[in-house]
């Protein structure tokens, strides 16, 4: 098995409360539809910048999590029912290289 990290980008936010919650449960869903896939839930991202050589600006990116996977296209297939996806976002799976 390997780790596979998981980046969001874009998406729409929930404008309501209501639409807040309602995004929430999705999510929740999702990852309690992964099971012992989901090694670390992740966060969503707050104040981001991009610095590179021509400057910086707005990353873009939206959150992450870590899953576990049989291979890369196992990864992608669990990716495949993100909520993000329903908003207009994507996302992008790595694996995370063992470094050990």
């Amino acid at each position: 098995m390997g780790k596979f990290v998981l980046i969001y980008k874009g998406g729409a936010m929930a404008e309501t409360p209501a639409a807040q919650e309602a995004a929430m449960n999705e999510w929740m869903g999702w990852f309690g539809s992964l099971g012992a896939a989901v090694l670390d839930g992740g966060n969503p991202f707050a104040a981001s910048a991009n610095v590179g050589s021509g400057g910086s600006g707005a990353s873009g990116l939206a959150g992450y999590s870590i899953l576990s996977a049989d291979d890369l296209a196992g990864a992608v297939k669990l990716a495949g029912g993100c909520p993000v996806l329903k908003s207009g976002g994507a996302v992008e799976v790595y694996e995370a290289m063992d470094m050990g």
